[in-house]
């Protein structure tokens, strides 16, 4: 092995440089020098597979959600449509988002182009870096198997392996409330300021890519540094208020400019029905989510408890709709954190162990408590923000019981945990009846058998204990392993996807449901990215042939699919225009977009129900010459609140200018009036 010398450097000098280099070369290979030689290669390998899982056949699922792609083509062709989060580069609308989990994608497309490579390989990244920030988060106080079970336990839950492969912001969401966990592990470590400070942070500008959802976590932030934070009482006091001032600070910059900046200057804001990012806000991605109150929304909770979304209730995430997304580990889960927290109820006040079942637990019951009662808007992918939680308990709780199970009760636990697990996951899998109907025997009865083992011979050591230990991550882990392999080898596309085998149940479930493959195609075939592939899977969408109005919720959830002649149309004399034709909701005109590579105005943006524009407003910019084309068809399924200003505008086309069919599309020329 070579050494480092410096000029001047003594022998002495040289040994001790050399001896450097060999330690932290093995700190490189095997991590802490006091972590057993197969800790880091097993990490490498859970990344690996993980990166495996999230990156292999991308392309597949095509522009995947329109809708935020259309924004990041957007912003590769404009600054001010990348800080906005506009929907087209001549800025009208804006998503109904935060822009942050945009940057990314945009970033990336800047450097690679546009395509579907560009745009989902980013998402990907960041599931392989919340894997690994969880891993470490957790090896910070516990084993290098607890960490490692809790990141094999994330990358394999299914709403995880469909969230990292597509263009939601829920994958940043989820690694930066990682991270905010990570900060607050060691803000509890040290008790120093600026851990909290940083964790708040990470919530702030989870804010930025999914607002309030990111604060879901705050409560167990909170809570776990009053209780096990080393400083006094009111210290703990005054430190989470500066946290709170960074969360605000890293949150409310973008929100301030926005609300500051005259509406003239800036795009509509999609989503709100005033033009403000504080209705957007408190509204339709705030409190209205709890609520079902959710003007312009496609549905709401309803009343009595249940509505488009589904019946609330504690058993909403064992249903058909989240099961199969998030569910397989959760029982085992709550009962391990119950157990976990009488364990370690009479430890001090410090215990590490109690503090981390706070902190993760609390994330962990917070979030399911919202998702199970939230009347509003609420869709089963959202549960991949219990990925991290759900890991964490896992393998926080199943090492714990497993270094104990010299105890009777330790291993009754564990083999409850088991049976309950393998009992459960059968039932998941009986959704499912023709889907691998060998898979659902092997789990109930490999589980009973191995829960059977760890009673009567859970003391053994050695190879024993190892298989035996094997055995049980086995079939623990089958069914949400078959779930989310399955669900990554499906292309999906819409804004709606779900995991599993076509007829899993849920929201997107089944051919032609919502967000499956079948439900409908994309805007047009993105081009080929830097890995090869185009992901022309999916049938056709949305064309575009119906009448004027709303189309309907299948249009309103999958992008429009032009052919070659209506492109040809749109970039004829493109450069005339600042937006080469105006439709009714944001997935019809993002097609559009996407084939065409120019802006295209979505009225009413996302559902076609937000306010905007005004018949004034539009036939000034149609008097101005800014508009080329309208594109009859486009739609939404709003309820609640529907835009009357775009059924004005679509009237007034209608009656003021004629009628051309181009490629079986609906196009009218509004630099041609009949009078």
């Amino acid at each position: 092995m070579s050494t480092t010398t410096f000029p001047g450097a003594r022998p002495a000098d040289t040994e001790s440089v050399s001896i450097t280099d060999r330690l932290r070369l093995r700190s490189l290979v095997r991590g802490r020098t006091t972590d057993p030689a197969w800790v880091r290669p097993s990490l490498a390998g859970l990344l690996v597979a993980t990166a495996v899982l999230y990156i292999w056949g991308l392309g597949a699922s095509g522009w995947a959600n329109t809708f935020y792609s259309a924004a990041v083509e957007a912003g590769t062709h404009s600054w001010k449509a990348f800080f906005y989060g506009s929907s087209d580069a001549s800025n009208f609308i804006t998503v109904d988002k935060p822009p942050l989990s945009l940057w990314a994608m945009e970033l990336s497309a800047r450097i690679f182009g546009v395509n579907a490579w560009s745009i989902l390989v980013p998402q990907a990244l960041e599931g392989v870096a919340t894997v690994g920030l969880l891993y470490a988060t957790v090896r910070r106080w516990f084993s290098p198997a607890a960490g490692l079970l809790a990141g094999a336990v994330l990358a394999l839950t299914p709403a995880a392996a469909l969230m990292f492969r597509f263009n939601n912001p829920d994958a940043m969401l989820v690694l930066l409330m990682t991270a905010g966990a990570y900060f607050m592990t060691r803000a509890i470590e040290d008790g120093k300021t600026r851990w909290l400070v940083f964790a708040f942070s990470m919530v702030g500008f989870g804010f930025l890519a999914k607002m309030l959802q990111s604060l879901l976590v705050l409560p167990a932030f909170g809570l776990v540094y009053l209780i096990a934070g080393p400083p006094k009482l009111g210290e703990r006091i005054w430190q989470l208020t500066i946290g709170m001032v960074a969360l605000v600070v890293s949150a409310g910059w973008w929100v301030a400019i926005v609300e500051l900046t005259p509406a003239s200057m800036r795009p509509y804001i999609g989503g709100s029905q005033n033009n403000s990012i504080l209705n957007l806000i408190f509204g339709y991605n705030g409190f209205g989510r709890l609520t079902g109150n959710e003007t312009g929304s496609v549905g709401g909770g309803g009343g009595g408890g249940t509505g488009m979304w589904g019946a609330t209730g504690w058993s909403r995430l064992f249903g058909s709709d989240f099961g199969g997304q998030i569910a397989w580990l959760l029982p085992a889960a709550l009962l391990i954190l119950v157990v976990g927290l009488i364990y370690s109820a009479r430890t001090p006040r410090t215990n590490r162990t109690r503090a981390a079942l706070v902190l993760w637990g609390g994330w962990l019951m917070v979030t399911a408590l919202v998702f199970s009662y939230g009347k509003g808007i609420i869709h089963p992918y959202y549960s991949v923000a219990l990925g991290p939680a759900l890991g964490a308990v896992i393998g926080i709780g199943a090492t714990m019981l497993w270094q104990r199970r010299s105890s009777g009760v330790a291993r009754s636990i564990l083999s409850a945990s088991v049976a309950l697990t393998s009992a459960w996951a059968y039932v998941l899998l009986r959704r499912t009846p023709t889907w691998h109907p060998e898979l659902r025997s092997f789990v109930l009865f490999g589980g009973i058998a191995v829960a059977a083992a760890i009673v009567l011979v859970g003391q053994a050591r050695g190879k024993i204990a190892a298989g035996l230990a094997a055995a049980a991550l086995v079939v623990s882990l089958s069914g949400t392993t078959a779930y989310a392999v399955t669900t990554a080898a499906t292309a999906h596309t819409g804004a709606i996807p779900s995991v599993g085998p076509s007829g899993a149940g849920g929201f997107g479930g089944g051919p032609g449901g919502f967000g499956r493959p079948g439900a409908g195609g994309f805007g047009g075939t993105p081009p080929a990215g830097p890995f090869g592939g185009t992901g022309t899977t999916g049938t056709t969408g949305t064309t575009g042939t119906a009448p004027g109005g709303a189309g309907g919720i299948g249009g309103l959830l999958n992008g429009s699919t032009p052919t070659a002649a209506v492109v040809e149309a749109l970039q004829a004399n493109a450069s005339d225009y600042d937006w080469v034709a105006a439709t009714v909701g944001s997935n019809q005109a993002a097609g559009y977009q996407l084939a065409s590579d120019l802006p295209v105005m979505a009225l009413g943006g996302f559902n076609g129900t937000d306010p905007t524009p005004t018949l004034t407003e539009f036939q000034t910019l149609v008097n101005e010459g800014r508009i080329h084309y309208y594109i009859a068809g486009g739609g939404g399924g709003g309820r609640g609140g529907g835009s009357s200003q775009v059924s004005e505008v679509t009237a007034w086309v209608t009656s003021h200018f004629t009628a051309t069919t181009v490629g079986g599309v609906t196009l009218y020329d509004l630099t041609a009036p009949t009078s």
